[in-house]
């Protein structure tokens, strides 16, 4: 399937959005800004007193565009009822042109997480709700069909980042997903609790992080949360990007880079095939074809690297890449006439 660009009044409407949910985030700086500097990376944090307490919230990785941000809190707040109702223009106008909102109850439960704190804190949206959002980023149209939910929601998060930010949810994802009734589903062994599933519904919520062999469960302090361990993962998750799940007037959120998601579903694909997951893994196939398709017109050199990263990561990593690629012959001759 060709891709089918949104209109030139879309895609600069969508990063009119994002930028000013970047502004809306930036303007909520409460003290001073803080640096710690942890395994050569500088994290920045809001350092502000609480009565008689010194408090540190999260802020996000040091780079240059947050500092920048960060510098013009106190403009950013005092725009801050004009910003709002730009940003509900900008979504209505994003509908209008075609595309595709979340649904309520995907777009209510990233609403709470983001308020949490989720994505401030490390947390990446993954799958096919992370699929969908890549209309915006890459500013192509998707139909209906490719969006159709499995029903599942995955949220991934490194334990390592975790434990390191030294910060917390204001409301753990546990309180708020029994809110939105849905129910934990203990493990069978351990019986910790990394997913649930709505009371209501087939919907399933799952939280994910990076495993380096054993697959086992793992917490992750930051997020109040355990985690299924997954190789592979790592892959998908590291430098990911800020987009917008368009919900009310859009909610900020984070989704790996396309380019590695387009890798990593190749991955994944031979992972399931021939399992009881076989259904998804065509799936797989299918999301990693189109975003590889799109990726290899608009930003070929960012998906030869992700391509030549995920080879470049052992024998195993080439041979998953390979099986799935030997039943995508058109994929296969664009990704080898990036080499």
């Amino acid at each position: 399937m060709s891709a089918i660009s949104h209109s030139r009044a879309a895609q600069v409407a969508y990063q009119d959005l994002l930028r000013l949910h970047l502004d809306e985030v930036a303007s909520d700086l409460i003290g001073s800004v803080e640096e710690r500097c942890r395994n050569g990376r500088i994290y920045l944090y809001d350092k502000f007193r609480l009565g008689t307490e010194m408090k540190s919230r999260y802020l996000g990785e040091g780079s240059p565009e947050l500092r920048a941000r960060l510098a013009r809190s106190a403009e950013l707040k005092a725009q801050g009822g004009d910003r709002r109702k730009t940003m509900a223009r900008l979504a209505r106008v994003l509908r209008a042109e075609g595309l595709i909102g979340t649904d309520r109850d995907t777009g209510s439960l990233l609403l709470a997480f983001a308020r949490a704190g989720v994505f401030r804190l490390g947390g990446t949206l993954v799958g096919t709700a992370a699929y969908a959002l890549y209309q915006g980023e890459l500013g192509v149209r998707f139909d209906s069909e490719e969006l159709a939910q499995t029903g599942d929601i995955d949220f991934a998060s490194f334990e390592r980042l975790s434990v390191a930010l030294g910060d917390r949810v204001e409301e753990s994802p546990g309180e708020i997903l029994q809110a939105l009734k849905f129910d934990p589903v203990p493990g069978v062994q351990d019986r910790q609790i990394w997913k649930w599933r709505q009371n209501r519904g087939e919907a399933m919520v799952e939280f994910l992080t990076p495993a380096f062999g054993d697959e086992g469960v793992k917490p992750l302090p930051a997020l109040k949360v355990s985690a299924q361990g997954l190789n592979y993962l790592n892959f998908l998750i590291a430098e990911p990007i800020p987009a917008i799940a368009l919900y009310r007037s859009g909610v900020l959120v984070r989704i790996p880079r396309p380019e590695r998601f387009a890798i990593h579903k190749l991955i994944v694909a031979d992972r399931r095939q021939g399992g009881p997951d076989q259904a998804k893994a065509r799936k797989d196939r299918g999301q990693a074809a189109f975003l590889i398709s799109v990726l290899a017109e608009d930003r070929p050199d960012d998906l030869a690297e992700a391509f030549a990263d995920a080879r470049s990561r052992g024998p195993r990593w080439r041979e998953r890449l390979e099986a799935s690629l030997a039943r995508m012959p058109e994929t296969a001759e664009v990704l080898r006439g990036l080499m």
